[in-house]
């Protein structure tokens, strides 16, 4: 069975403004169409996948999605889709979203976008968030690496932080998106040191050289068992996020090195992730 970390719930003339619909129409060559729509995601994943689900919230990037749509999304396949709750801490009321998300629309898990956000994850005055969810077993997915959006401040974005967050906080289960990229050298350096740490692959494969790259990393360091799936839909899918791992897990590697482990990529894509971050 496949697990999908990292999935989306948008409904593009609800949940963006004008400022995020013309910086994605630019980074895509054109405004492209987000709303996703259970249909289309089931249509490009294999039968049986589980899936998390989370919105967003980003005041300065113009972004917010509510969390009771994500809520009424998941709970229209309950045996497929686990909802998160999504927090910007810089907006006044957080707190009270973080305890009806969780209390009142059961929902299981954290999204936090510092970067997007515009603030830094490492510092201490979110602690209560952190000490939050710690304490009710919330994972957290939480952006790292680069983005289209030129109001995002990449320095928020770096993995180290969450070095920080983990050491204070080190049961706290946490997914840094995208393996950091193109930061994953340190990304690796994170999920290395903490054992509730984890990074997902989402939206790298598109980027063939530089996943491979990654994943050559990742195997050097013996860091396999921290990688978690996932797809970053609808920006892709679950199917193309697969293929696209088996095909660099084909690639012979270069004179002198070894190529990547295909064992270990295919347990990478039926990796229990669920069981790794409480919500088995």
């Amino acid at each position: 069975m496949i697990t999908d970390v990292h999935s989306h719930l948008f409904r593009h003339s609800h949940d963006f403004d004008d400022t995020f619909r013309a910086e994605s129409a630019r980074a895509h060559a054109g405004e492209v169409d987000l709303t996703v729509r259970w249909a289309d995601y089931a249509a490009t994943a294999p039968p049986g996948t589980r899936t998390i689900v989370v919105g967003g919230k980003a005041r300065r990037s113009g972004l917010w999605v509510d969390d009771a749509a994500v809520a009424a999304y998941v709970a229209s396949r309950p045996d497929r889709l686990i909802g998160y709750l999504a927090l910007d801490p810089t907006q006044p009321g957080w707190q009270d979203e973080l305890r009806h998300g969780h209390q009142e629309l059961g929902l299981r898990g954290i999204k936090l976008m510092p970067m997007y956000a515009g603030f830094d994850p490492a510092a201490e005055e979110y602690d209560p968030l952190y000490a939050y969810a710690e304490r009710h077993g919330l994972p957290l997915l939480v952006h790292t690496g680069t983005t289209f959006v030129s109001q995002a401040r990449l320095a928020y974005a770096m993995p180290r932080h969450l070095d920080e967050v983990a050491i204070r906080h080190p049961e706290l289960r946490m997914v840094l998106a995208h393996l950091g990229h193109p930061f994953e050298g340190e990304c690796i350096a994170v999920i290395r040191k903490h054992r509730h740490v984890y990074a997902d692959i989402s939206a790298l494969h598109y980027r063939p050289f530089q996943l491979w790259h990654s994943l050559r990393l990742v195997q050097d360091y013996g860091v396999w068992e921290k990688l978690l799936f996932g797809s970053d839909y609808p920006f892709t899918t679950v199917d193309a996020s697969v293929e696209g791992l088996r095909r660099i897990a084909a690639v012979p590697g270069i004179p002198g090195l070894d190529p990547l482990d295909r064992d270990a990529v295919e347990a990478l894509i039926h990796r229990p992730s669920l069981d790794l971050l409480g919500l088995g």
